[in-house]
Parts: C-alpha cells; sequence; structure tokens
C-alpha cells in the first residue's frame, strides 16, 4: 500500500508540469490578442501588477506562506531579471514579428540548453533512453523549423531571434530554478519574482510612454472584454498558478526532465494558434507536433522508471 501511495506521489510533478505547459502554451495566443490593443511594456506592467495583487491578497488572508529570514536572496533576485525580466521582453518582441504557432516551436528548443547547463552545473546527466526520445522531440521541433524558414522576412528573422534569446533565458531560470528550490519553497519564489516583475515592468514601461497619463490611457481598453479576459488569463492563471505549478515541479524533479514539457508548449500553441487565432497550419506541423508527444512521453516514461531504480537501490 504505501509502495502505490509512493508511485502516485511520484507522479504529481509530471501532472503539474504537463499542467503548466499547457497554460503557458495558450499564454502566447493571450499575449498576441492583446497586442492588438496595448503595446508589449503596458501589457507586462498590467500582467505582473495583477498577478502581484493576487499573491499579496493570498499572503494576508493566510493561504500563501513566505518566510525569506536568514536566506540568501541574490540568487533568486538574478533569477527574477533572468525569468520574467528579460523573458518575457524577448518574448513579447518575437510575438510582435512572428506568430504564435512559432514561437511555441522555438520555444521547444529549450531541452538542448537545458540538457547541456544541467550536466555542467548540477550534474544531472539523463539516461541514454530519455536523451533517444529528447532528441525525437527535438529533431521534430528542428523539422518544424526548417519547413517553416522558406520567405523569412527581416522582421521575421528578428522575432525569431528574440524568442531564441527569450528561450535561453528561459533554459537557464529552470536551472538556477532547480538550484534554487532546495532553499526557497515554490510559493517564495514565485511572490519575490511577480513582485519584481510588476516593479521592473512598469518602470519600464512610464519611461517607455514619456509620462504617467500616456500609460493610463491604456487603462481603459480593460473595458474591451477581449483585453479583460485575456489579462485575467496572464496575470492570474499564467503568472500565479501556473508559475506555482512551475516552481513545484522544479523541486521535485530534475531540470532535464522539466524543461522537456515546453514540447508540450509547443503543440498547445500551434493548436490554439489554428483554431483560435486562424494562423495556418502545415501537414508538416501535424506530423512534427505528433513526434514532439511521443519524445515527451518517452522522457517522461523512462525517466520516470530510472528514478525508480535508483530510489530501490538506496533503499537496498
Amino acid at each position: 500500500m504505501e509502495g502505490t501511495m509512493q508511485v502516485k506521489q511520484d507522479y504529481k510533478p509530471y501532472l503539474a508540469g504537463a499542467t503548466r505547459s499547457i497554460i503557458f502554451g495558450f499564454s502566447f495566443m493571450f499575449i498576441k490578442i492583446l497586442l492588438k490593443y496595448l503595446d508589449m511594456f503596458t501589457i507586462l506592467s498590467m500582467r505582473f501588477i495583477l498577478a502581484a495583487i493576487v499573491l499579496t491578497i493570498l499572503y494576508f488572508v493566510g493561504e500563501l506562506k513566505v518566510d525569506y529570514k536568514n536566506k540568501d536572496m541574490k540568487g533568486i533576485i538574478f533569477l527574477s531579471i533572468l525569468q520574467p525580466v528579460l523573458y518575457f521582453i524577448f518574448e513579447s518582441t518575437g510575438l510582435k514579428l512572428i506568430s504564435s504557432t512559432e514561437v511555441g516551436i522555438i520555444m521547444a528548443l529549450a531541452p538542448v540548453v537545458v540538457i547541456i547547463l544541467s550536466i555542467v552545473f548540477l550534474k544531472e546527466v539523463p539516461s541514454k533512453k530519455e536523451i533517444f526520445f529528447i532528441g525525437i522531440s527535438i529533431s521534430a521541433v528542428l523539422f518544424i523549423a526548417f519547413m517553416n524558414m522558406d520567405g523569412c522576412s527581416n522582421g521575421e528573422f528578428m522575432g525569431y531571434l528574440s524568442i531564441l534569446l527569450g528561450m535561453i533565458c528561459f533554459s537557464s531560470y529552470n536551472i538556477l530554478s532547480r538550484k534554487l528550490s532546495t532553499e526557497f519553497s515554490p510559493t517564495e519564489l514565485t511572490f519575490v519574482m511577480t513582485w519584481i516583475g510588476a516593479i521592473s515592468f512598469t518602470i519600464i514601461s512610464l519611461i517607455y510612454h514619456g509620462n504617467i497619463n500616456s500609460f493610463l490611457i491604456g487603462l481603459r481598453s480593460l473595458k474591451n472584454m477581449e483585453v479583460l479576459v485575456s489579462l485575467i488569463c496572464l496575470g492570474v492563471v499564467t503568472s500565479v498558478f501556473a508559475t506555482l505549478l512551475e516552481h513545484y515541479t522544479l523541486s521535485k524533479i530534475t531540470a532535464n526532465q522539466s524543461i522537456v514539457f515546453s514540447s508540450l508548449t509547443t503543440v498547445v500553441s500551434i493548436l490554439a494558434g489554428v483554431f483560435i487565432l486562424g494562423e495556418s497550419f502545415h501537414w508538416y506541423e501535424a506530423i512534427g507536433s505528433i513526434v514532439i508527444l511521443i519524445g515527451v512521453w518517452g522522457t517522461n516514461y523512462y525517466g520516470h522508471k530510472e528514478r525508480l531504480k535508483h530510489a530501490i537501490r538506496e533503499n537496498e
């Protein structure tokens, strides 16, 4: 009975990771919608202010526990610079220039960077079977990206470059978050990162607009239901709920196993872009999406088996 309970417990990080990735996949769509009405920095400012307010309310009503006493805050501040500050600037810039489908595809390359970084910094070397299925997933992403490169304009190239830089920031964030999870709880990481994002993007937005009046004009768009719903989905569902799930996942499984869920984000972003935003969808994207899912399944299935074997050897 105890063994059964342990197996169920082991699957919780994977369920959290999958849920987080599905939410992140839809977030590209909501940003794309908001960019029709607002500039990038206003979106980021309002998104993180909303998320910070929600987290603060949860803290004061006792639903969110944080304790930073005698903890080194330098690491979490640097983490916050990587994500949300740099990552979301690059992501939003890319979304202005290319489709949400293409953004999701490029972001799925993150496992390549994470594997390299985790081997160097965390000594987390994946098994051969994990590497094989990660390779399958990455090969599918590269195939889709290659097929989409035909006729690429300068603007689209800058969009690809921005998302690539965002992917590097996101991968580095996964590595550092994994290390910080031994000292900080998921709620402690999320709380600080959200407030730093809110303050940073509001300052950047005010500088971008030149005065507070121009910034406040953007708030009038909240009367538009499409804007309001999209902002709530980004500020509450993504920046609060999904980020908490992300930090929980990183505290329970390796960075290699966590980042592979970015491939699932790719599939969701493609489906959302096609069926909701009406973006184009080609045969090679359909085939690539199926192969990506196979890679996600194989990586996590064999990763779970390897950890069970390791746990059994340690208990013998």
